[in-house]
Protein backbone atom coordinates (compact mmCIF):
# COMPACT_ATOMS: atom_id res chain seq x y z
CA UNK A 1 0.00 0.00 0.00
CA UNK A 2 1.34 3.38 -1.03
CA UNK A 3 1.72 5.59 2.07
CA UNK A 4 0.87 8.63 -0.08
CA UNK A 5 -2.69 7.26 -0.38
CA UNK A 6 -2.77 5.47 2.96
CA UNK A 7 -1.77 8.42 5.14
CA UNK A 8 -4.58 10.58 3.76
CA UNK A 9 -7.09 7.91 4.78
CA UNK A 10 -5.63 7.40 8.24
CA UNK A 11 -5.50 11.12 8.99
CA UNK A 12 -9.19 11.34 8.10
CA UNK A 13 -10.01 8.50 10.51
CA UNK A 14 -8.02 10.21 13.27
CA UNK A 15 -9.76 13.53 12.64
CA UNK A 16 -13.13 11.82 12.97
CA UNK A 17 -12.24 10.36 16.38
CA UNK A 18 -10.16 13.16 17.88
CA UNK A 19 -12.00 16.17 16.47
CA UNK A 20 -10.92 18.80 19.05
CA UNK A 21 -8.75 16.47 21.17
CA UNK A 22 -9.06 13.73 23.77
CA UNK A 23 -10.57 15.45 26.81
CA UNK A 24 -10.26 12.44 29.12
CA UNK A 25 -6.65 11.57 28.33
CA UNK A 26 -5.47 15.18 28.42
CA UNK A 27 -7.10 15.69 31.82
CA UNK A 28 -5.44 12.64 33.37
CA UNK A 29 -1.95 12.46 31.80
CA UNK A 30 0.79 14.99 31.19
CA UNK A 31 2.65 15.22 27.92
CA UNK A 32 5.78 13.81 29.60
CA UNK A 33 4.35 10.49 30.83
CA UNK A 34 5.29 7.38 28.85
CA UNK A 35 4.19 3.76 28.79
CA UNK A 36 3.68 0.65 26.70
CA UNK A 37 0.66 -1.26 25.47
CA UNK A 38 0.08 -4.57 23.73
CA UNK A 39 -2.32 -5.54 20.96
CA UNK A 40 -3.39 -9.05 22.00
CA UNK A 41 -5.34 -11.62 19.97
CA UNK A 42 -8.42 -12.86 21.84
CA UNK A 43 -9.18 -15.53 19.24
CA UNK A 44 -7.36 -17.45 16.47
CA UNK A 45 -6.74 -15.11 13.54
CA UNK A 46 -4.61 -14.30 10.52
CA UNK A 47 -2.67 -11.08 11.00
CA UNK A 48 -3.17 -8.19 8.58
CA UNK A 49 -2.18 -4.55 8.67
CA UNK A 50 -0.44 -4.47 12.05
CA UNK A 51 2.66 -2.78 10.63
CA UNK A 52 1.31 -0.96 7.58
CA UNK A 53 -1.93 0.31 9.16
CA UNK A 54 -2.19 0.05 12.96
CA UNK A 55 1.40 1.08 13.64
CA UNK A 56 1.12 3.81 11.04
CA UNK A 57 -1.85 5.31 12.89
CA UNK A 58 0.30 5.80 15.98
CA UNK A 59 3.27 7.09 14.03
CA UNK A 60 1.14 9.74 12.33
CA UNK A 61 0.06 10.93 15.76
CA UNK A 62 3.53 10.98 17.29
CA UNK A 63 6.95 10.29 15.80
CA UNK A 64 8.22 9.38 19.28
CA UNK A 65 6.18 6.18 19.40
CA UNK A 66 8.22 3.02 18.96
CA UNK A 67 7.26 -0.58 18.16
CA UNK A 68 9.04 -3.59 19.62
CA UNK A 69 6.99 -6.41 18.16
CA UNK A 70 4.92 -6.42 15.00
CA UNK A 71 3.31 -9.62 13.72
CA UNK A 72 3.92 -10.00 9.95
CA UNK A 73 0.98 -10.05 7.55
CA UNK A 74 -0.41 -13.51 6.89
CA UNK A 75 0.77 -15.01 10.20
CA UNK A 76 -1.63 -17.41 11.91
CA UNK A 77 -1.95 -16.31 15.53
CA UNK A 78 -3.36 -18.09 18.58
CA UNK A 79 -5.43 -16.52 21.36
CA UNK A 80 -3.25 -14.70 23.87
CA UNK A 81 -0.45 -13.92 21.44
CA UNK A 82 0.85 -10.36 21.20
CA UNK A 83 0.32 -8.84 17.76
CA UNK A 84 1.89 -5.41 18.31
CA UNK A 85 3.78 -3.68 21.12
CA UNK A 86 3.52 0.11 21.26
CA UNK A 87 5.71 2.30 23.46
CA UNK A 88 5.89 6.06 23.89
CA UNK A 89 3.90 9.02 25.25
CA UNK A 90 0.79 7.81 27.08
CA UNK A 91 -1.36 10.54 25.56
CA UNK A 92 -0.47 9.53 22.01
CA UNK A 93 -1.03 5.82 22.61
CA UNK A 94 -4.48 6.39 24.10
CA UNK A 95 -5.45 8.88 21.38
CA UNK A 96 -4.68 6.38 18.64
CA UNK A 97 -5.96 3.26 20.40
CA UNK A 98 -9.49 3.10 19.00
CA UNK A 99 -8.69 3.94 15.38
CA UNK A 100 -5.78 1.49 15.31
CA UNK A 101 -7.82 -1.26 16.98
CA UNK A 102 -10.87 -0.77 14.75
CA UNK A 103 -8.74 -1.10 11.63
CA UNK A 104 -6.70 -4.03 12.93
CA UNK A 105 -9.85 -5.92 13.93
CA UNK A 106 -11.46 -5.30 10.54
CA UNK A 107 -8.42 -6.23 8.48
CA UNK A 108 -7.55 -9.32 10.50
CA UNK A 109 -11.18 -10.42 10.15
CA UNK A 110 -10.98 -10.20 6.37
CA UNK A 111 -7.62 -11.98 6.24
CA UNK A 112 -8.89 -14.74 8.53
CA UNK A 113 -12.03 -15.35 6.48
CA UNK A 114 -10.07 -15.25 3.23
CA UNK A 115 -7.66 -17.87 4.57
CA UNK A 116 -10.61 -20.17 5.31
CA UNK A 117 -11.71 -19.93 1.67
CA UNK A 118 -8.16 -20.44 0.40
CA UNK A 119 -7.74 -23.51 2.59
CA UNK A 120 -11.08 -24.88 1.40
CA UNK A 121 -9.90 -25.07 -2.23
CA UNK A 122 -6.43 -26.48 -1.57
CA UNK A 123 -5.46 -28.98 -4.27
CA UNK A 124 -7.63 -27.31 -6.91
CA UNK A 125 -6.28 -24.88 -9.47
CA UNK A 126 -8.84 -22.21 -8.59
CA UNK A 127 -7.68 -19.07 -6.80
CA UNK A 128 -9.87 -17.04 -4.46
CA UNK A 129 -10.41 -13.39 -5.43
CA UNK A 130 -12.24 -10.46 -3.90
CA UNK A 131 -14.73 -8.07 -5.51
CA UNK A 132 -15.56 -4.34 -5.34
CA UNK A 133 -18.08 -5.07 -2.56
CA UNK A 134 -15.95 -3.23 -0.04
CA UNK A 135 -16.69 -0.72 2.72
CA UNK A 136 -16.72 2.78 1.20
CA UNK A 137 -13.43 4.47 2.05
CA UNK A 138 -11.72 1.24 3.09
CA UNK A 139 -11.14 -0.48 -0.25
CA UNK A 140 -7.36 0.06 -0.24
CA UNK A 141 -7.09 -1.52 3.21
CA UNK A 142 -9.61 -4.32 2.71
CA UNK A 143 -8.08 -5.51 -0.55
CA UNK A 144 -4.69 -5.55 1.19
CA UNK A 145 -6.21 -7.76 3.91
CA UNK A 146 -7.49 -10.21 1.27
CA UNK A 147 -3.93 -10.63 0.02
CA UNK A 148 -2.73 -11.17 3.59
CA UNK A 149 -5.14 -14.10 3.77
CA UNK A 150 -3.78 -15.63 0.59
CA UNK A 151 -6.44 -14.33 -1.80
CA UNK A 152 -6.12 -12.34 -5.00
CA UNK A 153 -7.47 -8.92 -5.92
CA UNK A 154 -10.03 -8.45 -8.68
CA UNK A 155 -10.53 -4.95 -10.11
CA UNK A 156 -9.69 -2.15 -7.70
CA UNK A 157 -11.96 0.31 -9.49
CA UNK A 158 -14.11 0.57 -12.62
CA UNK A 159 -11.12 1.94 -14.53
CA UNK A 160 -8.99 -1.17 -13.99
CA UNK A 161 -10.55 -3.43 -16.58
CA UNK A 162 -13.45 -4.06 -18.93
CA UNK A 163 -16.08 -6.23 -17.26
CA UNK A 164 -19.31 -6.47 -19.25
CA UNK A 165 -22.07 -7.47 -16.84
CA UNK A 166 -25.75 -8.37 -17.19
CA UNK A 167 -27.02 -4.79 -17.14
CA UNK A 168 -24.50 -3.72 -19.78
CA UNK A 169 -25.74 -6.56 -21.96
CA UNK A 170 -29.41 -5.82 -21.31
CA UNK A 171 -28.98 -2.13 -22.08
CA UNK A 172 -26.86 -2.80 -25.18
CA UNK A 173 -28.92 -5.66 -26.61
CA UNK A 174 -26.40 -8.49 -26.84
CA UNK A 175 -23.01 -9.73 -25.71
CA UNK A 176 -21.70 -9.47 -29.27
CA UNK A 177 -22.58 -5.80 -29.58
CA UNK A 178 -21.28 -4.96 -26.11
CA UNK A 179 -17.95 -6.66 -26.89
CA UNK A 180 -17.71 -4.91 -30.24
CA UNK A 181 -18.18 -1.51 -28.65
CA UNK A 182 -15.78 -2.27 -25.81
CA UNK A 183 -13.05 -3.39 -28.21
CA UNK A 184 -13.45 -0.21 -30.22
CA UNK A 185 -12.92 1.96 -27.13
CA UNK A 186 -10.67 0.04 -24.74
CA UNK A 187 -6.85 0.07 -24.94
CA UNK A 188 -5.34 -2.93 -26.70
CA UNK A 189 -3.51 -3.83 -23.48
CA UNK A 190 -6.75 -4.31 -21.52
CA UNK A 191 -8.47 -7.69 -21.46
CA UNK A 192 -12.24 -7.92 -21.79
CA UNK A 193 -14.25 -10.05 -19.37
CA UNK A 194 -17.93 -10.88 -19.90
CA UNK A 195 -20.48 -12.15 -17.40
CA UNK A 196 -22.48 -15.14 -18.66
CA UNK A 197 -25.61 -16.43 -16.94
CA UNK A 198 -26.40 -19.29 -19.34
CA UNK A 199 -24.61 -21.81 -21.55
CA UNK A 200 -25.99 -19.97 -24.57
CA UNK A 201 -24.24 -16.81 -23.40
CA UNK A 202 -21.04 -18.80 -22.87
CA UNK A 203 -21.26 -19.91 -26.52
CA UNK A 204 -21.76 -16.29 -27.60
CA UNK A 205 -18.69 -15.26 -25.59
CA UNK A 206 -16.63 -17.94 -27.29
CA UNK A 207 -17.86 -16.87 -30.71
CA UNK A 208 -16.65 -13.34 -29.88
CA UNK A 209 -13.26 -14.56 -28.70
CA UNK A 210 -13.72 -13.18 -25.18
CA UNK A 211 -10.54 -13.94 -23.18
CA UNK A 212 -12.15 -14.04 -19.71
CA UNK A 213 -15.64 -15.41 -19.01
CA UNK A 214 -17.39 -14.98 -15.68
CA UNK A 215 -19.92 -17.71 -14.95
CA UNK A 216 -22.48 -15.97 -12.78
CA UNK A 217 -24.78 -17.73 -10.31
CA UNK A 218 -24.60 -21.10 -12.07
CA UNK A 219 -25.19 -24.29 -10.13
CA UNK A 220 -22.36 -26.82 -9.96
CA UNK A 221 -23.55 -29.12 -12.80
CA UNK A 222 -23.97 -26.11 -15.11
CA UNK A 223 -20.57 -24.76 -14.11
CA UNK A 224 -19.03 -28.09 -15.04
CA UNK A 225 -20.74 -28.04 -18.44
CA UNK A 226 -19.57 -24.47 -19.03
CA UNK A 227 -15.96 -25.34 -18.21
CA UNK A 228 -16.12 -28.30 -20.61
CA UNK A 229 -17.63 -26.06 -23.29
CA UNK A 230 -14.94 -23.40 -22.87
CA UNK A 231 -12.24 -26.10 -22.94
CA UNK A 232 -9.34 -23.76 -22.24
CA UNK A 233 -10.32 -21.13 -24.82
CA UNK A 234 -10.74 -18.50 -22.08
CA UNK A 235 -9.91 -17.89 -18.45
CA UNK A 236 -12.92 -18.96 -16.38
CA UNK A 237 -14.22 -17.14 -13.31
CA UNK A 238 -17.08 -18.33 -11.11
CA UNK A 239 -19.08 -15.82 -9.12
CA UNK A 240 -22.33 -15.69 -7.18
CA UNK A 241 -23.67 -18.11 -4.58
CA UNK A 242 -20.20 -18.75 -3.20
CA UNK A 243 -19.85 -19.57 0.49
CA UNK A 244 -17.73 -21.88 2.62
CA UNK A 245 -20.20 -24.74 2.06
CA UNK A 246 -20.15 -24.47 -1.73
CA UNK A 247 -16.69 -23.19 -2.61
CA UNK A 248 -14.97 -26.59 -2.74
CA UNK A 249 -17.52 -28.06 -5.16
CA UNK A 250 -17.25 -24.93 -7.32
CA UNK A 251 -13.46 -25.24 -7.41
CA UNK A 252 -13.68 -28.89 -8.39
CA UNK A 253 -15.53 -27.97 -11.61
CA UNK A 254 -12.21 -26.74 -13.00
CA UNK A 255 -12.74 -22.95 -12.92
CA UNK A 256 -9.63 -20.77 -12.69
CA UNK A 257 -10.91 -18.03 -10.37
CA UNK A 258 -13.63 -17.86 -7.74
CA UNK A 259 -14.65 -14.34 -6.76
CA UNK A 260 -16.23 -13.99 -3.34
CA UNK A 261 -17.95 -10.78 -2.23
CA UNK A 262 -18.28 -12.13 1.31
CA UNK A 263 -14.54 -11.73 1.89
CA UNK A 264 -15.05 -8.01 2.38
CA UNK A 265 -18.77 -7.41 2.86
CA UNK A 266 -19.42 -10.12 5.45
CA UNK A 267 -16.17 -10.78 7.31
CA UNK A 268 -16.64 -10.49 11.09
CA UNK A 269 -14.13 -8.32 12.94
CA UNK A 270 -11.59 -10.26 14.98
CA UNK A 271 -11.47 -9.83 18.74
CA UNK A 272 -8.27 -7.92 19.51
CA UNK A 273 -7.65 -6.10 22.78
CA UNK A 274 -5.22 -3.42 23.87
CA UNK A 275 -3.67 -4.28 27.24
CA UNK A 276 -1.49 -1.86 29.15
CA UNK A 277 1.93 -3.35 29.81
CA UNK A 278 2.83 -3.89 33.46
CA UNK A 279 5.62 -1.71 34.86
Amino acid sequence: MDTFLLDELLRGFLREDLEHGDITTEAIFSSEETGSALFVAREPLVAAGLKSVAARVFRLLDEQIRFFHITPDGTRTAPGETLLTVSGPVRSILRGERVALNLAQRLCGIATLTKRYVDAVQGCKAVIADTRKTTPGLRLLEKHAVRCGGGRNHRYSLSDGVLIKDNHIAACGSISEAVRRARAAAPHTMAIEVEADTLAQVEECLACGVPVIMLDNMDVPTLRQAVELIAGQALVEASGGVNLRTVRAIAETGVDIISVGALTHSAPACDIGLDWAAG
